[in-house]
């Protein structure tokens, strides 16, 4: 059994019912994914648009591919219609921009917001306050071919377990005030994707749904 199709199984294994993942193959070769695809994986997470473009033809047609990365608004177009999911719309200038080329395309693009909790001023994403208040206005209802699914976010980069999992915690209490309290009657909405190879555990502790694990399956980086 190679390493990667060892790895693919033990987590499949290890992670709870209700908890799904996204191997995180930014960086890696086809021949990779095409292990983890043989091990029977099938969501796969990239973060750069010309990479995903590369690899789509060259695997098969049932991978879903999640966006994982920044998305710069001249990729959106590029991008549409090519995923099962974009985990990282940050803003609501992203999301209008996704929303108009979906319609555009004639087709449906799921999404996840992406919420900023870490202490690294270099992350993306809304506030905690600014995602309660765009549901709170019901700003979504003005988007025509975009489905919100849920959240994603990352917790500061650190060992201290204590702060990682207090992240995890902000998140996943943001998407639960969301999903109870300020719009209750959204559909599908119900996904939280958090944790990656060295903080997974503690996300999952936390409620996650979605663990993004890359170097865990793959090994170090091939830059």
């Amino acid at each position: 059994m190679t390493e990667i199709r060892k790895q693919i199984t033990r987590l499949r294994a290890e992670l709870p019912e209700g908890v799904a993942l996204c191997a995180v193959s930014k960086f890696h070769p086809v021949e990779a994914l095409r292990e983890a695809y043989d091990a029977g994986q099938r969501t796969f997470g990239e973060s750069r648009v010309q990479e995903l473009l590369e690899k789509i033809p060259q695997l098969p047609a049932d991978i879903s591919w999640h966006f994982i990365g920044h998305l710069q608004t001249n990729k959106v177009r590029q991008l549409i219609g090519r995923t099962a999911m974009i985990e990282s719309v940050d803003s609501e200038r992203l999301l209008a921009l996704i929303d108009r080329e979906s319609e555009k395309a004639g087709v449906i693009t799921r999404v996840l917001m992406q919420l900023h909790v870490a202490a690294e001023e270099t992350k993306f994403g809304f506030t905690p306050q600014e995602l309660e208040d765009y549901f709170a206005n019901r700003r979504f209802e003005s988007l025509r071919a975009t489905h919100i699914c849920g959240v994603m976010g990352m917790a500061t980069n650190t060992d201290d377990t204590d702060r990682i999992s207090s992240d995890f915690r902000q998140i996943a209490d943001t998407f639960r005030r969301i999903r109870t309290e300020i719009a209750p009657d959204l559909r599908g909405f119900d996904t939280i994707s958090m944790g990656m190879s060295d903080d997974y555990p503690l996300a999952i502790a936390e409620g996650s749904t979605l663990v993004r694990i890359g170097s865990t399956i793959f090994g170090a980086r091939q830059y």
